[in-house]
């Protein structure tokens, strides 16, 4: 399993946009091998920015890094800097791997 993660720095205020952004775009997710899930989470606010974090699961990290070439990610990503007003800077990614043996674990608990 491979988890893809951005965390985004959103402006005080401009909170409800950004997720209008989320809920109204074709994320053209569904229909690619080895996609499993997608979550947007809303993290801590700070007197400069809410945080945000989107993720995605994949069976593996291949799966993700074909939709990060393949014409669904353009299209998904198409227009993503006219909102740049929205955002304290540029998200941050962060890509996490399954270790081996620990889904056996979640499952017991």
């Amino acid at each position: 399993m491979f988890i893809a993660m951005n965390r985004f720095k959103i402006r005080p205020g401009r909170e409800q946009d950004f997720e209008t952004i989320w809920r109204e775009r074709d994320s053209f997710l569904e229909d690619l091998p080895g996609f499993k899930a997608f979550h947007l989470m809303q993290g801590p606010s700070s007197e400069d920015h809410t945080l945000y974090a989107s993720h995605t699961v994949w069976n593996s990290r291949e799966d993700f890094e074909a939709w990060t070439k393949s014409e669904a990610f353009r299209k998904a990503h198409k227009g993503a800097g006219s909102h740049e007003d929205i955002y304290l800077g540029h998200p941050n990614f962060e890509g996490f791997e399954e270790v081996d043996g620990t889904e056996a674990l979640a499952l017991a608990s």
